[in-house]
């Protein structure tokens, strides 16, 4: 899914997910170093915790942030049943 942000120096969120697990993040533009660090920390991570972790977080005076921004694009994926189903177990 690529997530249009609203009120950050990123201006978008690539986010690839596997059922509930987020899979990958990439965003354009932003502070590169401290965005891929975010993004290296919730690859892997289940979505409701990755929110529960990222809400509310402000930048500066700001309302928002990409941390923020990346909360509301996972909450809008998980509402819209977006994620990928969880791929087969091998057993």
């Amino acid at each position: 899914m690529k997530y249009k942000t609203k009120g950050t120096c990123s201006s978008y969120i690539d986010i690839e997910m596997d059922g509930d697990v987020i899979k990958s993040v990439s965003f354009t533009g932003g502070c590169n170093g401290n965005l891929q660090g975010i993004s290296r920390l919730v690859e892997g991570m289940k979505a409701e915790d990755a929110i529960a972790r990222l809400k509310g977080i402000r930048c500066g005076f700001k309302p928002t942030s990409c941390p923020d921004q990346l909360a509301v694009a996972l909450e809008s994926i998980l509402a819209q049943g977006q994620g990928a189903a969880p791929a087969p177990s091998a057993s």
